[in-house]
């Protein structure tokens, strides 16, 4: 029972950061606001950076759910773990450039959390 709760969490977290990841491909303005660092339309190399994140988000999604569909439960949570560096990080960026504290405490460090539940989880 705890295993398919943490998968469907992990599916959950990796169907939310793919459809985040495809956000910043078609609303990269909008998704840098959600995000908690907002840009300047014009700004320097802000398309290309949005963009890169982009890709980061739906490869990140897409290697939860190749994990998930082969019913690796120890290796999904490894990766779990290791990936909460990534929200957690976010998070930290949002704060240094003065993001709103909601997106940093709420958006990132919330999935970061989550992540390791999801973990917890599939371990026990």
């Amino acid at each position: 029972m705890t295993t398919t709760i943490g998968y469907a969490i992990a599916g959950f977290i990796g169907v939310g950061i793919i459809l985040i990841g495809l956000r910043f491909f078609l609303q990269p303005v909008a998704a840098a606001t959600a995000f908690g660092v907002p840009v300047h339309t014009g700004d320097a190399g802000d398309g290309a950076y949005l963009s890169v994140k982009a890709v980061r988000d739906v490869a990140s999604g897409l290697f939860i759910w190749i994990l998930l569909l082969a019913g690796q439960a120890h290796l999904l949570a490894a990766v779990m773990l290791a990936a909460t560096i990534i929200p957690v990080i976010d998070g930290v960026i949002v704060l240094r450039h003065h993001g709103p504290k909601s997106a940093a405490y709420g958006y990132h460090w919330g999935t970061a959390a989550l992540a390791v539940v999801s973990a917890v989880l599939l371990l026990v």
